[in-house]
């Protein structure tokens, strides 16, 4: 049996007197890709800010094999003052493999970008940055908190599939929140549904299909129905 690369059990996470998770067991396969689902404000974020080591003040475990673990935020979060090169290969004396970097800036689609600062670029090409940023240090497990939301449709979809893209040639683990039920669907192949707060896993969708996909898969629109049905359960919808 393989091995889990994270192992997370999250018995009660609160703020001040509210309980926002309790009794939530979260595990991630080697080079598997897994969706958080659910309704603003249900904690998705605060458990991938767990799971990345962020937040350490909750009651349970996190057991974490996969050795180093980035993580890509909503927003690109870039240094203005610091070109696209500089800002994938941070560190604060300016010492990083130049080499391993220009491979990045080429994976992401951003060949002869590399002097570029960030006022000079789209959010889409932004967001590639921050995802070549992630990349850097070599990570087994990328977390990506709403990475695509910023963006237009057709940005967004680009950007999805170069992320599988990426996922595949890197081999690493994706663990996703997201409030898009058709993004959960075609990145992952697990979804896990999430209750209102206190939050736990109210259901786990397993999308048995293999990349690349097709968006219009008779599937995708099953498994959407689905999604939605407990969404609408949690009172979310």
């Amino acid at each position: 049996m393989t091995e889990h690369l994270l192992d997370i059990r999250v018995e009660r996470k609160t703020f001040g007197a509210t309980t926002v998770l309790q009794n939530i067991h979260l595990q991630l396969q080697p080079r598997e890709a897994v969706s958080l689902l659910g309704p603003s404000g249900c904690g998705k974020s605060t458990l991938l800010r767990i799971v990345a080591g962020l937040e350490k003040d909750y009651q349970g475990e996190l057991r974490n094999r996969a050795g180093e673990v980035a993580f890509v935020f909503q927003e690109p979060r870039l240094m203005p003052w610091l070109t696209v090169e500089q800002n994938i290969g941070f560190s604060a004396d300016n010492d990083y493999d130049k080499a391993w970097v220009a491979q990045l800036i080429e994976e992401v689609g951003l060949g002869g970008f590399a002097q570029a600062l960030p006022k000079a670029l789209s959010g889409g090409m932004a967001q590639r940055v921050a995802i070549a940023r992630g990349l850097y240090s070599r990570p087994h497990v990328l977390l990506l908190d709403e990475p695509f939301s910023a963006v237009d449709a057709f940005t967004r979809m680009k950007l999805q599939d170069l992320l599988l893209q990426l996922a595949e040639r890197h081999a690493i683990a994706l663990l996703l929140v997201t409030h898009d039920v058709d993004e959960a669907l075609y990145l992952s192949d697990r979804v896990l549904v999430m209750d209102n707060r206190p939050s736990s896993i109210r259901q786990e969708l397993a999308v048995q299909l293999t990349h690349p996909r097709d968006r219009r898969d008779p599937l995708l629109a099953q498994l959407k129905a689905l999604s939605l049905t407990e969404l609408q359960r949690a009172h979310v919808i």
